[in-house]
Formats: structure tokens, sequence, C-alpha cells
């Protein structure tokens, strides 16, 4: 069973890789192209994170060692980043009509990947017993996000989502940011529920 899931797990990083590189080079030739408008998005981000989380899991698999509560809180922390892009996406983007997409690297980053990395926190055993309190780390790393997002709106007017430009008014756009908010917040408590679930042992 570890074999199987460390095999899963690796092939979750390479596909992380991919898709952004693949994203990457097209975006990277456009005209308007800028690096860090690119890695600003929350899904590219997310991505990068779950696959960082993945990738530790690996190393601390080879070295036979079992997954502290350090490296628990991250992997939870990115699932929940994870899950919520996959959810943003496919209730308030996926009719978004964003002609420099990459088809399947759109459907890795914003569905495949948040659908395994749910099911891999979920059914997969290697991870310590979170707290509840460990949720206000979850909440960090989004709030940081938001604020920037937010500063650059209000000055270079540059946005990676429509429901975060101030031209909606920045009432409408609170909203959008406290629904988001609550929603990772719940997601998080779920995940630390999880945490003290032994489906499959590994």
């Amino acid at each position: 069973m570890r074999t199987l899931v460390n095999a899963l797990r690796l092939v979750a990083v390479i596909a992380v890789v991919a898709a952004i590189l693949a994203q990457w080079l097209v975006s990277s030739k456009l005209p308007s192209y800028n690096f860090f408008n690119f890695f600003g998005y929350f899904t590219i981000q997310s991505n990068i994170m779950i696959g960082l989380a993945f990738a530790l899991c690996l190393v601390a698999a080879a070295r036979r060692k079992r997954a502290d509560v350090a490296l628990s809180v991250f992997r939870g922390a990115s699932t929940v980043y994870i899950a919520t892009t996959g959810i943003v996406y496919n209730t308030l983007l996926v009719n978004v009509d964003v002609q420099t997409s990459v088809q399947w690297s759109n459907d890795v980053l914003h569905k495949v990947m948040p659908v395994y990395a749910v099911l891999d926190w979920l059914l997969f055993s290697d991870r310590a017993r979170l707290l509840f309190r460990h949720v206000w780390w979850f909440l960090l790393y989004p709030a940081v996000w938001l604020v920037v997002i937010l500063i650059r709106g209000a000055t270079d007017g540059w946005v990676p989502y429509p429901f975060l430009n101030p031209s909606l008014g920045y009432g409408v756009v609170a909203l959008y940011c406290l629904g988001i908010a609550v929603f990772i917040a719940l997601m998080g408590m779920l995940v630390v529920g999880m945490s003290r679930l032994r489906l499959v042992k590994v």
C-alpha cells in the first residue's frame, strides 16, 4: 500500500509541474505576460503548495519517517487551498472565457488536483492528528494573498479573478472575500476532522 500511495503522489507532483509549465510556456509568449501576474493566481500558488506537500511526503516516506505535525499542517492547509481552487473555479469561473488557457493543464489544475488532494487526505493515514486551532494557520496565507491582490487592484488595476475587481464596488468584493474566508475556515475544520480518520493504513 505504501508503494501505491507514493506512486500516486509522485504522479500528482509530476502532473502539477507539467500543467504549470505547459501553461507558462503559452502565457510567457504573450505581449502582456508578467511573471508576477502569472504566479500571482491562487490557482498556481495552491497547486505549487500541494505539489510541494506531496513531494515532502515522498521525502519523509523515503526516510521511513511518519509525517510530523508541521508537515501535516502544511499538507492539510494545502489541501484546503487546492479544494478552494476547485470549488471557486467550478462555481464562479468555469464559464469565464480564457483564450490562452491550455485545456488539459486547466483541467489538471482546477479539477483533477483538487479532487485527488481531498481523497489523498481523507483516505491515507500518514498524517498527524490536527487540532482545531490549526485552522488559524490555514487562514493566514489566503488573508495575505487577498490583501496583496486588493492593494494591486487599487493601484495598478491587476486582479487575477473578475469577482475581485474593484470596479464591482468594494462592498461586493468584500462579500466575495468574506464568503471565501468562511469556506476556507469550514473546509479547514473538515480537514482537521478528517485527520482523525484512519481509513487506509500506510
